[in-house]
């Protein structure tokens, strides 16, 4: 009798674990099934969604957003730069300006660069001529805008192109002057004797400051270049060229940067 009653106290023993976990399982469905959703969608935040349903909380990035916007801005940059090429497409400050008759310098010219180089021949000299772009003025506005405190027009020419003018014979160093061409009138900053093959390195004695030489000797070195051709009728031109050139730069350079945020 004593053993059957160890087996029937063992016995019981092991069905009550069991039947605990089986009434826990029954609540926590009960739980689930029985709580309203509240209309709730898988985007829902409340938070008894998140409870129940914490996978559909993982964080996500709208992609979408961005990459609209980066759309939309390089559309609003094309049409800004259609719009300055149709306004620069309407000046005629794009089309080649053709040198005079007479004119003894030939032209080389080569886009995407902002100098043009003059070269010819003259008495077995080579004469070559550097010209920058610098100070253009393209309207009485800006000579306007060009006065000084009392508001009376400045003494400055409205305008200046800077020259490099060198004179070369067959053999030996070259005279180099560097001058700065106004309308109908030049200047000569300074001039210098330079090797033909010396290192850019090296930086020539160029003599004192040109106004500071006799008046005479100043006379002789612009009748000097006269004679090879730098005077008022050729750098008259060559303003009109380098303002014609400049917006033609532009005009390209309008184009390059269109068709690159195109691609």
């Amino acid at each position: 009798m004593a053993t059957l009653g160890r087996f029937i106290k063992r016995a019981a023993s092991s069905l009550i674990p069991q039947a605990t976990r089986t009434i826990q399982h029954r609540n926590y469905t009960s739980v689930i099934f029985t709580t309203p959703l509240r209309n709730c969608t898988s985007s829902c935040s409340c938070n008894l969604c998140r409870q129940k349903f914490p996978r559909n909380f993982i964080p996500t990035l709208n992609f979408s957003s961005q990459a609209e916007e980066i759309l939309s801005s390089k559309e609003e940059l094309l049409g800004c730069l259609e719009s300055e090429i149709q306004c620069a497409l309407e000046s005629d400050d794009h089309e080649v300006v053709e040198a005079p008759s007479g004119f003894p310098f030939k032209v080389e010219d080569n886009p995407g660069e902002q100098t043009v180089t003059l070269t010819r021949e003259y008495d077995g000299e080579e004469i070559k001529v550097i010209v920058h772009m610098n100070s253009l003025v393209t309207g009485e506005d800006d000579y306007d805008d060009d006065q000084d405190a009392d508001g009376a027009a400045s003494s400055t020419p409205p305008s200046s192109i800077p020259l490099v003018v060198s004179v070369s014979k067959t053999s030996g160093p070259l005279l180099e002057f560097s001058v700065m061409a106004y309308p109908d009138q030049i200047s000569i900053d300074s001039l210098s004797v330079k090797e033909p093959n010396a290192s850019e390195e090296l930086i020539p004695y160029e003599g004192p400051d040109f106004l500071d030489l006799d008046e005479n000797l100043q006379k002789a070195f612009h009748k000097y270049l006269e004679i090879r051709g730098i005077k008022p009728s050729t750098t008259n031109f060559l303003h009109e060229y380098m303002i014609n050139k400049d917006s033609r730069e532009y005009l390209n350079w309008l184009k390059d940067v269109k068709a690159f945020v195109a691609k």
